[in-house]
């Protein structure tokens, strides 16, 4: 082997230090160059960007400040109540309790109160619904509403004869007896309680209007009842017939009525005021 190559890890020994004090010189100058920060800048360096150490360290103290401020108020109410006697203790405790009891004699007045609300409402709930029972009755009665319901419808044809109007009137009783709701003839007068009845040239005048044969007659009520209240021995069918007509009875499940009249104002009869007392 060449003797020069024995000497090569001699002068990579004397180049290793050489170049250590080259990097360490270097470190220096950068130190020496970067511009100083000011203990401002350092605490506000540190508050932003927090080390590790610097976060548990704030939890530490956080920690140790909250379990200060809670045995600090424990000491001050235990303080407060240490210096009582038995009997202000006992005073304070009877205070208590009679703002307790007081407490819940109000909240037995409110629900008192709430409950007579609630009764108070319901009557007028009642009261109001009976009314309104009350006010749809009479308007069908008065025969100011158009209705629906079971009925009849008699349909009278004159063949032989003319009906008179003895038996129209009796036709029309019959069939308010038999419980008959609403009464509508040739769908253009709706009878009522005032509806009269005059014999003309022709036909009848009912109500003021004039109808005519064929008279057809729609009635809500019992279908049967109604039924009944016409075929019986001697009754409205037979009068009918005896008249020289022929009379058709039609049983519906649902019958619709439209024909609605004018509400009349009383001219004398006014609404009683309730007595007092």
């Amino acid at each position: 082997m060449p003797e020069p190559a024995a000497d090569e890890p001699k002068v990579a020994d004397r180049k290793a230090p050489a170049r250590e004090q080259a990097r360490e010189a270097a470190r220096e100058s950068a130190r020496e160059s970067a511009p100083r920060q000011t203990g401002r800048q350092r605490l506000w360096e540190s508050l932003v960007k927090p080390s590790p150490s610097q976060f548990v360290v704030a939890l530490l103290l956080a920690a140790v400040g909250f379990f200060a401020v809670t045995q600090v108020r424990t000491n001050e109410l235990d303080n407060e109540y240490a210096g009582y006697r038995e009997q202000d203790l006992i005073d304070v405790l009877t205070g208590l309790s009679d703002a307790s009891q007081n407490a819940e004699r109000e909240l037995a007045r409110l629900e008192s109160a709430r409950r007579d609300l609630r009764s108070v409402t319901s009557r007028q709930e009642a009261a109001l619904t009976e009314a309104q029972q009350s006010l749809e009755t009479y308007q069908v009665l008065a025969g100011v509403v158009e209705v629906t319901g079971p009925g009849i419808r008699i349909t009278i044809e004159e063949t032989d004869g003319q009906v008179t109007l003895s038996t129209m009137i009796d036709l029309v009783q019959e069939l308010r007896n038999a419980g008959a709701e609403a009464i509508a003839i040739n769908d253009e007068v709706r009878v009522v309680a005032q509806t009269s009845f005059e014999e003309i040239a022709g036909g009848f005048e009912a109500g003021g209007e004039p109808i005519s044969a064929p008279y057809t007659l729609d009635v809500i009520g019992d279908p049967e009842a109604l039924r009944g209240g016409i075929v019986f021995l001697t009754g409205p069918e037979d009068q009918l017939e005896d008249d020289g007509a022929e009379v058709e009875i039609e049983e519906f499940s649902s019958l619709d009525i439209t024909v609605v009249r004018d509400a009349v104002r009383p001219d004398f009869a006014e609404p009683d005021e309730p007595s007092v007392g």
